[in-house]
């Protein structure tokens, strides 16, 4: 009997790399333009592309060590301090007076968590170079577009207007990660044109949170690259100082607004407003006031409406003391580990890391679902961007004359 020189074809291994390349091209390039159209789109597309990615590795085994892996996640310092975050969130609800739209928050960041971690523990420990190119087209294409819609003035295109600039905000985050893959493969012209068409995209939107979160993030990622370990350490601390000492900006920043913006501007009255929050209830800062009564206090006229949308003051006012401290260990613990052994993503990782934090801090609704899988996404793409590599240089090919 002749046997075939063909190997047999195993269809789980087809079907999973179907799978894999599907979910790879929903999460690195139909994400980014969906972005643009609606709110909605990341919210339902992150999911599926991640239970594809699951299904893929569930199919071929290509997950490997998958217990081993999530335990210690969960036992360094950034996994136990979030731990104890969501843990402290979820007995707020005893005290919280909007019990059941702040339980369904609490399972909406336990199931954005999870899908994270699931999909993390999918990844491939080796990612395709054609699977990773698909980010920086993405972006690109969806910056392109953002930047044509801009320019016709259409581009409002959600009920509440904010269609291009929430779109903006996930391509500023995402621009990140796919500059330090073509970075990573010296395509470093093509990096800075996809800089150059986030950053026009990014002047031009109305709402001027896409250009801060850039310019933060650019700032940082020329620290880096100058100084690995003086950026991702001031990174760090900063992010955690400001979340722990976030009650004192109020207080050191009121006077130097009123100075320079009158006291009658929208930045001086919202201090004002998050200053007379802390003096009537002071004790209130250790416990917090509950999960989802920053934004439900607003409707019911517990919080003031001029008090500024903001994570520093959401953290204390819902969470407390336990919930800043816990925040702000894990904010730092995670910005100085995340390099790894792989410098060339630092600059890139901690650029993400300072864009994400500024945009949270000047005005992105961090209760917001969308936020959250945006920052998943973001976290799992890096982990793909990191998996890819393993290949530095093709090895040449030596000949040798035959005797």
């Amino acid at each position: 009997m002749v046997r075939s020189a063909l190997p047999m074809a195993n269809p789980s291994a087809d079907a999973a790399a179907l799978l894999r390349r599907l979910g790879f091209a929903i999460l690195l390039f139909a994400i980014p333009l969906a972005a643009l159209f609606s709110r909605r789109a990341l919210v339902v597309m992150a999911p599926l592309a991640v239970a594809l990615i699951v299904l893929a590795a569930f199919l071929d085994g290509s997950a490997r060590n998958p217990g081993q892996k999530a335990m210690s996640f969960v036992t360094s310092r950034a996994g136990l301090a979030g731990l104890v975050l969501v843990l402290w969130a979820a007995l707020s609800l005893i005290w919280t007076p909007f019990v059941p739209q702040a339980s369904e928050r609490l399972l909406n960041i336990v199931a954005m968590g999870l899908m994270g971690v699931a999909g993390y523990l999918a990844l491939p420990e080796r990612m395709r170079s054609a699977n990773l190119y698909l980010l920086p087209v993405g972006v690109g294409l969806a910056a392109l577009i953002g930047i044509a819609m801009l320019f016709r003035g259409g581009g409002h295109l959600d009920p509440d207007g904010l269609g291009v600039e929430r779109g903006m905000v996930v391509l500023v985050l995402l621009l990140w990660p796919a500059v330090t893959w073509l970075h990573s493969r010296g395509r470093n012209l093509e990096a800075v044109a996809l800089a150059l068409a986030v950053g026009i995209g990014a002047f031009l939107t109305a709402d001027i949170l896409p250009l801060i979160g850039l310019v933060v993030g650019g700032l940082t990622f020329a620290l880096t690259a100058m100084s690995p370990r003086i950026g991702s350490r001031l990174i760090g601390f900063t992010m955690a100082a400001l979340l722990i000492l976030a009650p004192l900006l109020p207080f050191l920043l009121k006077p130097l607004a009123g100075g320079i913006f009158g006291s009658a501007s929208s930045i001086v009255m919202g201090l004002d407003a998050w200053q007379g929050l802390i003096l009537k209830e002071p004790a209130r800062l250790l416990t917090g006031h509950g999960l989802e009564t920053s934004w439900r206090g607003r409707i019911f006229g517990l919080v003031p409406n001029e008090t500024p949308f903001s994570l520093l003051f959401e953290i204390w006012y819902e969470l407390g003391l336990v919930g800043a401290v816990s925040g702000a260990i894990l904010l730092s613990q995670a910005a100085l580990s995340a390099g790894g052994h792989r410098p060339i993503l630092g600059p890139g990782i901690m650029a993400s890391f300072a864009s994400a934090f500024a945009l949270g801090s000047c005005g992105i609704g961090t209760a917001q679902v969308w936020w959250f899988t945006a920052l998943v996404v973001l976290v799992l793409v890096f982990v793909a961007v990191e998996r890819g590599q393993f290949r530095t240089k093709r090895p040449k090919a030596i000949l040798r004359r035959l005797r």
